[in-house]
């Protein structure tokens, strides 16, 4: 087993001195979400009558938090992020008053003030870039290949800047997120290595303390799209009916369907592009989200694993059995830090079933071995 670590810094500084007084914490990081964390520290009162940790400057709002974790003397950064809330709690005995601390990343900075903004003659890729540079992120952008044409439409922005980066890329099947000091728009990387094998089940090698799969038949679906063409006032249509991301299963949702039976089918209404390719972005994006039918969740004894699991990536889990070992993309992680150890708990989800034969279960080169 690996000895679990961690480490708070608060404005550049480390906080160690807190540490004795820390009931515990987490860091919460999903895809769709700002990451959060929360602190939990034992507040005592001394003899004056003052609770010290109310009074530290160090634990007032908006200070900037690092807070990371890891094995040995090997730490990954979870989270930078600013406090966003204090709650003490003073209870009838001072030996259980405590002082909660919460924080969310970067983005939040993004989500302060809501603007009416035009973006004419912008690609929804360097609408981000710019975005993020004005908050000092640095940006890895792809390419979003559309240009908005003033002359036929301008990009109006009427919400906060994280809020109006989500939209843009859900139209073009893009994660949008802060990590650290960057700022992401881009499609989801699923063709990365997958990160350290999880175990299920599988002898001395397990590493998951339990695991739960869910099976959804009826959320893959094509997706259409029509419209007017403002200019030559010809219909437009766009339908998807494949998908363009890597498979992590042998077969997708509609290789289940059984004879005489079609996929489903979603129109989408009450939207409005400038034309077939952009229809097309958001039609693909939409599909793509559909695909995802079968999600699961578990929990991890983190000093058995040994490393620490990242969402917006990949990772191996085997012990499952044929139809459901495989590749799964990580979609949050929970880390927590209590006085009973480390634990991470996790969410993931996969766009089809059975192996692809590209796995590898061994964490070497070694294939399908040891799949069961």
């Amino acid at each position: 087993m690996e000895a679990e670590n961690f480490s708070i810094t608060i404005d550049g500084e480390a906080a160690e001195d807190l540490y004795p007084d820390l009931m515990g914490f987490e860091v919460e990081l999903d895809e769709a979400l700002a990451g959060m964390f929360r602190l939990r520290l034992t507040l005592s009162q001394d003899t004056d009558g003052i609770w010290g940790y109310l009074d530290d400057e160090r634990l007032q709002l908006w200070k900037e938090v690092t807070i990371s974790a890891g094995f040995e003397d090997e730490l990954d950064d979870l989270i930078t992020g600013y406090i966003t809330h204090l709650k003490p709690h003073f209870a009838p005995e001072r030996t259980e008053c405590a002082l909660e601390i919460w924080g969310m990343d970067g983005s939040v900075l993004m989500d302060r003030e809501e603007k009416l903004k035009d973006w004419p003659d912008k690609k929804d890729s360097d609408i981000a870039s710019e975005i993020f540079s004005l908050y000092g992120f640095s940006a890895e952008t792809e390419d979003s290949a559309v240009i908005h044409d003033e002359a036929v439409s301008t990009i109006i922005q009427r919400e906060t800047d994280i809020q109006f980066l989500k939209r843009l890329a859900l139209r073009n099947g893009y994660e949008c997120y802060v990590e650290g000091t960057t700022g992401y728009f881009r499609p989801p990387q699923i063709d990365e290595d997958p990160q350290p094998i999880l175990a299920v089940h599988f002898g001395d090698e397990t590493n998951v303390s339990s695991f739960s799969i869910a099976v959804n038949a009826l959320t893959p679906a094509n997706v259409a799209m029509y419209q007017i063409d403002r200019s030559s006032k010809e219909v437009l249509e766009s339908v998807v009916e494949s998908s363009l991301q890597t498979p992590l299963g042998n077969t997708n949702g509609a290789g289940y369907l059984g004879p005489g039976m079609s996929p489903g089918r979603a129109v989408i209404g009450m939207n409005a592009a400038t034309g077939n390719p952009e229809m097309t972005a958001l039609c693909q994006g939409l599909f793509h989200e559909g695909e995802w039918f079968v999600t699961g969740e578990g929990e991890i004894a983190a000093n058995e694993y040994g490393h620490i699991l990242k969402p917006r990536r990949t990772v191996t889990i085997k012990g499952l059995g044929e139809t459901h070992s495989g590749i799964y993309y990580v979609c949050r992680v929970t880390h927590a830090f209590t006085s009973e150890g480390y634990t991470q708990t996790f969410k993931v989800k996969r766009n089809g079933l059975e192996p692809t034969g590209a796995e590898d279960f061994s964490g070497e080169s070694g294939g399908l071995g040891g799949l069961l």
